[in-house]
């Protein structure tokens, strides 16, 4: 666990990735314009010491990744969000075998949701039952924006999308991880939107919705919806790499989320290898909020434990630290609530 200041952290990250964007494994030119855009994020917002050189960032592999995330990472125990971008990658921009494998491995360090489209139909619900049962699915990552043939994007809401969320429910997944985001090349904006979530979190209470990425750049909607729907969650993914290059912008942000959901629906991510986990935790555990907005509370250690790890640990029934449980049983509690 990370430790600094006799305070002790347990820490969950909620969104990673094994991915293969090389040049073998691009199907058109949509597969290069995302992992472009990718690399453009992680070099503009990490530290100068935390850039990757782009050949190891189109595929670094499961060794690098363990070494990342738990050897320097300070993580105790990660999630995979599979992004799959099949009209764009031959074999899946998220590699998915690769990470499930990984999780079979090492289940007390790492937790797999696999993904879903339901734009295929009833052969993609079979689909999902298989992989609900193979992979013993606890949530699923969905990407709204993906194309799909001629489609370039869905709603939450739709009829087939309903269908599915119907399937979770029926199958025991019960978080289900939205990217409500920044927009990435070539993929449409809109097709991001948060709206759409507010209608699903009403019809499905006994669903967990995290948005992933809190929205951004929209996020005023997500906090106005969020502070509505009790079963929607915000991750922090894109939003945390703000904390070095933005550092008001991302206290604005923390701020809010803070004032309008409260600590116990704020879930940490790194993105990996978007961004590395070391240096977020260490610089999140260090931020305060600067004294000139004085709209925002200070951030006490309490509320960082709660975002760094124990809400996660308690969406996914993950086992924590003795010291940890009585803060774990007051956030599941309040899920409950």
């Amino acid at each position: 666990m990370y430790e600094k200041d006799g305070e002790r952290y347990f820490v969950v990250d909620g969104h990673v990735h094994i991915w293969d964007a090389r040049e073998s494994n691009r199907k058109n030119i949509y597969g290069k314009q995302f992992i472009d855009c990718f690399y453009d994020y992680h070099r503009n917002l990490s530290p100068e010491e935390h850039v990757w050189d782009y050949d190891t960032y189109t595929y670094y592999g499961s060794e690098r990744f363990m070494k990342d995330v738990f050897d320097d990472g300070h993580v105790d125990h990660a999630i995979f969000q599979a992004t799959l971008l099949n009209d764009f990658y031959e074999t899946g921009f998220g590699q998915t075998e690769e990470a499930f494998g990984l999780t079979r491995r090492h289940p007390d360090k790492l937790t797999y949701n696999h993904a879903y489209d339901p734009r295929n139909g009833e052969a993609g619900l079979e689909q999902l039952r298989r992989d609900a049962e193979r992979m013993n699915l606890q949530g699923v990552k969905l990407y709204t924006a993906e194309w799909n043939g001629d489609s370039r994007g869905y709603r939450l809401d739709d009829q087939w999308s309903r269908r599915y969320l119907e399937e979770c429910l029926a199958l025991g997944i019960k978080n289900i991880h939205v990217h409500k985001g920044p927009t990435i090349r070539p993929l449409d904006r809109d097709a991001f939107d948060v709206a759409d979530v507010d209608k699903v979190a009403t019809d499905y209470t006994d669903l967990n919705f995290v948005v992933e990425h809190v929205g951004l750049p929209r996020l005023e909607d997500f906090c106005w919806i969020a502070t509505q729907e009790p079963n929607v969650y915000g991750g922090l993914a894109v939003a945390m790499p703000f904390i070095h290059s933005r550092p008001r912008y991302f206290a604005q942000i923390i701020g809010e989320l803070l004032y309008w959901i409260g600590e116990d629906r704020i879930l940490f991510g790194s993105d990996y290898a978007l961004w590395t986990p070391g240096w977020l935790v260490e610089k999140f555990v260090d931020f305060q909020i600067p004294a000139e907005l004085t709209e925002y509370a200070q951030i006490t250690p309490e509320q960082k434990r709660k975002v760094l790890g124990l809400n996660a640990a308690a969406l996914y029934d993950i086992d924590v630290p003795g010291e940890f449980q009585v803060a774990a049983a007051a956030v599941s509690g309040a899920e409950a609530r």
